[in-house]
């Protein structure tokens, strides 16, 4: 079995309050950047390097950002997640970050900001980090 990962980041993990909510809204931003759920269960969902779990204490919040390959998976993103319970934060446009960065922001469910960006034009030196356990 072989792991695909990010460079940085191993997982975020996200504690919702309300799973089946959480899992429209995500389903629906995901996709918008070419990521589906890749495991779920009635008490968690996972996506690549995403996590998300049911909340038995308490409710994570956190800043989360996703890469979008172009301008037009931002701009979907950001209207995919107002039409599946997503708060605007931040509408689509270029930022001063850097040139050619070009974001969009909700607040999803939970209270978390989630971001969609395109880094401009580019080029990657791996789709994904392949981890092979021995």
């Amino acid at each position: 079995m072989e792991f695909h990962r990010g460079r940085l980041i191993d997982h975020v993990h996200l504690r919702v309050k309300d799973l089946a909510t959480a899992k429209t809204f995500y389903r629906a931003v995901l996709a918008t950047v070419g990521v589906n759920i890749q495991h779920e269960s009635d008490k968690a969902f996972a996506a690549d390097e995403l996590y998300v779990d049911v909340a038995d204490d308490y409710v994570s919040r956190v800043h989360l950002a996703f890469q979008a390959k172009t301008r037009e998976e931002v701009r979907a993103f950001h209207a995919a997640g107002l039409a599946n319970g997503g708060t605007d934060n931040g509408k689509p446009s270029e930022r001063s970050y850097h040139p050619g960065y070009y974001a969009a922001f909700l607040i999803d469910p939970d209270g978390n900001n989630i971001e969609a960006v395109f880094h401009g034009p580019n080029v990657r030196s791996a789709t994904s980090v392949v981890i092979t356990p021995t």
